[in-house]
């Protein structure tokens, strides 16, 4: 059974429609309307605590009362993780520039921020080197030579970069790594992976267009540079899509263009920003899920063999449940509704809701937005995303950063704010979400111009934290002041065959009642990078039935005896290995 509603109809009114005519056939908990009250008993109370912690960086990023360019209004990503392997998880902002004159004073600089296990961090950035200026975008980490310390890749409109980490002092080495780029690209969103699953992390970059200020058109010259009436900087429509970049991993500090060869290329014309890596299909390979602006997504399947294939279309994560292409942002990956299979979420412009996509278990997936009660706004334009189990009850929850790229949307009246609040979903547990946001605190409700956004264990006490960027703002970092009496583990994996990191292990916990999965992953969100230590929520459960981890080299081994709790760190090879269970491409 299938209806159709005119293509004008705004997708919020679809989604309503679409339920009512269900409901007149008898049929419920198919299309159920969001839930907007809160649970009974307060569960989150996040403040913005940054400037307390020390993260005082400002964010410059094009202009504040007026965009000009597309250039101007993508923002940067944020990763966190352990530069310098004392156990703490450390936070990196990636900064950009504007057009014309510079701001007064020294120029805008990424930052790295060093955890000082008491609350607060320092900046580091000159001292691990890493102080650098330009159009920087997206930001991915990942151990690229396994030496144990974790490198850090840059995106940038014009060549990128690579750090290489020796002991927690970084050098910029992307032009001999090979994968600085031509200069004339515009990289977005990143992450590691290990694709041919040969022990080595290779690395797969997002690109968004191809773009030249000597030739960009100015505000209201193009039909695609008018919104809602209103001349407004141009693109991406009507810009030329770039190609997607795959590097890999020669073994030696060095990396090889693979795009051609791995038939990357083959999915061109597409306005690509976020990646998410996962194996949607378990069949022990990484695939490669990247959120694309005006234009389908794309889901590569890995063939086994060096190569890929866009299969979103026929997987069903291409469009949204009317068929129509979105312009996506963020997106992030995690098994939401419990039955072992990892789902992806995806935020999308404004006058448009965000996408679920529930994995099917058979190779596709079905927009399940409406559904799970995550079709409620449309008037906000979401970036950076991410699952999380804020309370630990073992349901990932969502989390959303928001902010318009027309600055004229305040003075026009246009239906948006510029500045917009982040919104909180609580898992309900029954594959349903309710929006808890304004019950949340500040952290939730203040407004910003929001981009970047990534989420970690930043006080190694379960507690699950979100860094945000904001444009031509200070970062945000918000805290839950409310301390759920729920349990909850982490599992910290050391890979020897496989890459150091771990990156694309699928980890699953056993607990008495539930089976928990997830997989180590790289990039994510909008062009971030979070914690890459895997979190699980746990509810009441007081133990820990086994823990089994899939390692990328095949190897799938069983651990007992873990307490709850607490960060456990897992080494390749020291477990009982079992017999995996094998599913056919």
């Amino acid at each position: 059974m299938r209806f159709k509603f005119p293509r004008r109809l705004h997708p919020g009114y679809r989604h309503f429609a679409f339920a009512v005519i269900l409901a007149a056939y008898g049929v419920s908990g198919f299309a159920q309307q969001p839930k907007t009250s809160p649970p009974t008993k307060p569960i989150a109370n996040f403040t913005d605590v940054a400037e307390k912690a020390g993260l005082t960086m400002q964010e410059i990023f094009g202009g504040i009362d007026t965009k000009k360019y597309i250039i101007e209004t993508t923002g940067t990503g944020v990763a966190i993780f352990d530069y310098d392997n004392d156990g703490w998880p450390d936070i990196f902002l990636v900064n950009g520039t504007r057009l014309g004159a510079a701001p007064t004073g020294p120029a805008p600089s990424n930052h790295l921020y060093r955890n000082n296990h008491d609350g607060t961090f320092t900046d580091v950035t000159a001292r691990a080197g890493l102080a650098a200026t330009g159009w920087g975008q997206g930001v991915c980490v990942g151990d690229y030579d396994n030496d144990g310390w974790e490198d850090l890749y840059i995106t940038y409109y014009g060549k990128n970069r690579l750090y290489h980490n020796q002991g927690g002092v970084f050098t910029e080495v992307a032009e001999k790594a090979g994968v600085a780029g031509s200069g004339k690209s515009w990289g977005t969103g990143c992450a590691f992976l290990d694709y041919d699953r040969d022990g080595r992390l290779d690395l797969i970059v997002a690109n968004y267009v191809d773009f030249d200020l000597a030739t960009a058109p100015a505000p209201g010259e193009r039909p695609t540079c008018i919104w809602k009436g209103v001349p407004v900087m141009c693109g991406p429509r009507g810009l030329p899509g770039a190609k997607n970049i795959l590097y890999h991993n020669k073994g030696d500090g060095t990396f090889e263009d693979v795009t051609s060869k791995s038939h990357i290329d083959r999915t061109d014309g597409h306005y690509a920003f976020s990646v998410s890596t996962l194996d949607f299909d378990e069949d022990g390979w990484p695939d490669i899920f990247i959120a694309c602006d005006s234009t389908p997504s794309i889901l590569y399947r890995n063939n086994h063999d060096g190569t890929f294939t866009d299969v979103a279309v026929t997987a069903g994560a291409a469009f949204n449940e009317d068929g129509r292409e979105q312009a996506g942002m963020g997106s992030t990956v995690a098994d939401y509704n419990g039955d072992g299979h990892l789902d992806i979420f995806k935020t999308n412009f404004s006058d448009d809701t965000s996408t679920l996509y529930r994995n099917n278990g058979d190779g596709t997936f079905t927009d399940a937005t409406s559904a799970a009660g995550l079709g409620l706004y449309t008037q906000y334009l979401g970036w950076g995303t991410m699952f999380f189990d804020f309370d630990n009850d073992g349901w990932p929850d969502l989390i959303l950063v928001n902010g318009h790229v027309y600055p004229e949307v305040d003075s026009q009246h246009l239906g948006s704010n510029f500045k917009e609040p982040r919104i909180l979903y609580h898992n309900n547990g029954d594959g349903t979400f309710t929006d808890i946001s304004a019950s949340a605190g500040l952290g939730i409700t203040t407004v910003a111009s929001a981009r970047g956004l990534a989420v970690g264990d930043l006080w190694n006490d379960g507690r699950m934290s979100a860094v945000i960027s904001n444009m031509n703002a200070a970062p945000s970092l918000l805290v839950n002041q409310i301390h759920s009496p729920n349990h909850w583990i982490a599992i910290h994996l050391q890979g020897t065959k496989s890459n150091r990191d771990g990156i694309g292990a699928r980890v699953s916990v056993k607990t008495e009642n539930r089976t928990l999965v997830d997989e180590v992953r790289s990039g994510s969100s909008y062009i971030s990078n979070s914690d890459m230590r895997v979190h699980f929520g746990l509810g009441i459960a007081t133990r820990i039935e086994r823990v089994e981890i899939r390692w990328p080299s095949g190897l799938v081994e069983k651990f007992t005896d873990f307490a709850v709790d607490a960060i456990h760190t897992i080494k390749e090879g020291t477990g009982t290995a079992i017999a995996p269970e094998v599913k056919k491409p």
